[in-house]
């Protein structure tokens, strides 16, 4: 059975940090593209960002380039995203996802006020 299992959320002070995990079972994870993606309260999914099924390719939208890092550790079927520098706007349900089928797991949430 495929399971992408994100941790790591939680509320967090504009200008703060968190790093997100994302666990893959059921399937050959070092074998696919992988993306962050996430939905703000009230509005549709967006993408944040994806790396390539090795790690050596990493694209981010331009809302998050410069304070978000995406990275993975095959040997652990682990995908991670290093928020930083958060702004109240990067408030939402986060979810990774597998690049082939847009397969995602259930999320963490991600609450970022003073």
């Amino acid at each position: 059975e495929v399971q992408l299992v994100e941790s790591g959320g939680g509320l967090v002070q504009p200008g703060g940090s968190l790093r997100l995990s994302c666990a893959a079972s059921g399937f050959s994870f070092s074998y696919y593209y992988m993306n962050w993606v996430r939905q703000p309260p009230g509005k549709g999914i967006e993408w944040v960002s994806g790396i390539s099924s090795d790690g050596a390719r990493t694209f981010y939208a331009d809302s998050v380039k410069g304070r978000f890092t995406i990275s993975r550790d095959n040997a652990k079927n682990t995908l991670y995203l290093q928020l930083s520098s958060l702004k109240t706007e990067d408030t939402a349900m986060y979810y990774c996802a597998r690049s082939s089928d847009n397969y995602r797991g259930q999320g963490t949430q991600v609450t970022v006020s003073s």
